[in-house]
């Protein structure tokens, strides 16, 4: 999930070397903080939200197949 989320977003941002996630995880749930420039973060978040909510998406259904909750979370730097 960890990958999926660093070439997913690092496509998407101008600055890829800048983009700082951390992960932290619990035996049900595993939760991402994204921080990235101020110029990169509506890249990340998309048009009224759908490219963040994809993301989500696609990480809550990664998730599932462990028997696990995924959140995805933008953080300011």
């Amino acid at each position: 999930m960890e990958e999926f989320l660093r070439y997913v977003i690092g496509s998407l941002v101008e600055f890829p070397e800048d983009v700082v996630l951390k992960k932290t995880e619990t035996p049900s749930t595993v939760s991402f903080l994204v921080a990235a420039r101020a110029s990169d973060i509506p890249k990340i978040i998309g048009k009224s939200g759908h490219t963040i909510r994809a993301l989500r998406t696609l990480l809550n259904a990664s998730a599932d197949k462990r028997n696990m909750t995924a959140t995805l979370e933008i953080i300011e730097p």
